[in-house]
């Protein structure tokens, strides 16, 4: 499976979350935010989820779903939710088929050690299932407002 184009159609993908399961197809309808972090309750990971949830309400206006990604278990999942009252869910992608799918499963390098993890990105995928807006190797300040801004364009009755 290749990697999303922007301007092509998103491949269907499925995944469990928080909500139960789901799949892409099924989202075909409204714009969906896809974001993908690194790992729950960490401190970037957690600013940028309150960003999304503190506009959260504008996203929802416009008609467009946000989900959140990581690799952590739906149990640390449903914890991180609550922690923060995330009104959106979350994919829980354990064995990292949604991350290496949106090529966000990356080398990444700390200190000079080498590792395999999420590289923080976002993914707008519009009303027909085609990839509108990518963002990667994301800095959490602004991103969220700027996620919406081109989000509320692919629904400008919002």
């Amino acid at each position: 499976m290749t990697a999303p184009i922007l301007g092509k159609k998103v491949s269907d993908i499925q995944a469990a979350t928080t909500a139960g399961p789901w799949r892409l197809k099924g989202a075909i309808g409204s714009p969906l935010v896809l974001y993908f972090y690194p790992k729950d309750d960490t401190s970037g990971c957690t600013k940028e989820g309150e960003a999304f949830r503190d506009l959260h309400a504008q996203f929802q206006r416009a008609g467009i779903l946000i989900l959140g990604v990581s690799p952590d278990s739906l149990s640390a999942h449903e914890k991180f939710r609550a922690k923060y009252d995330f009104p959106f869910h979350l994919i829980a992608d354990t064995e990292k088929l949604v991350c290496s799918h949106f090529d966000v499963w990356k080398e990444k390098s700390m200190y000079g050690r080498k590792y395999m993890g999420v590289e923080r990105s976002t993914f707008l995928i519009d009303a027909k299932g085609v990839l509108r807006a990518e963002w990667r190797k994301v800095k959490v300040p602004g991103h969220a407002e700027a996620v919406l801004e081109a989000a509320q364009a692919l629904t400008p009755d919002a």
